[in-house]
């Protein structure tokens, strides 16, 4: 049984307002062994990030700046999390952000029955 624990950063609390993905980290996992497969990627959110964002993960806009945009890295990232159960913390508050930038690119979004909230 393939699962990919999975975590974001963004720079607030809701895409509906602006707020953007700026980290997604992931790990593999096969009968709930880590595989050492992994998928990790910095995100430019094309807007500024507020001091309470940083001082949660610590990423500023100067170092997100020359990082990929969504949109560049959206075919590598579904491509690794393919069609496996997701393990998330907070499962809604990451869910609700990945499928805002699904849906901002005009993809499909990920079913949120595929999370399992930790």
């Amino acid at each position: 049984m393939r699962e990919i624990v999975l975590d974001t950063e963004t720079t607030g609390l809701d895409p509906e307002t602006g707020d953007r993905l700026v980290e997604i980290g992931a790990v593999e996992l096969n009968r709930h062994v880590p595989t050492g497969n992994t998928y990790h990627q910095y995100i430019n959110p094309e807007r500024d990030v507020p001091q309470g964002a940083v001082d949660v993960h610590g990423l500023t806009m100067d170092f997100l700046r020359d990082k990929p945009l969504f949109g560049d890295v959206c075919s590598d990232f579904l491509d690794f999390i393919g069609d496996a159960k997701l393990v998330i913390h907070n499962a809604s508050f990451d869910m609700k952000f990945l499928n805002a930038e699904l849906k901002w690119l005009g993809k499909t979004a990920i079913p949120f029955e595929r999370a399992i909230d930790t």
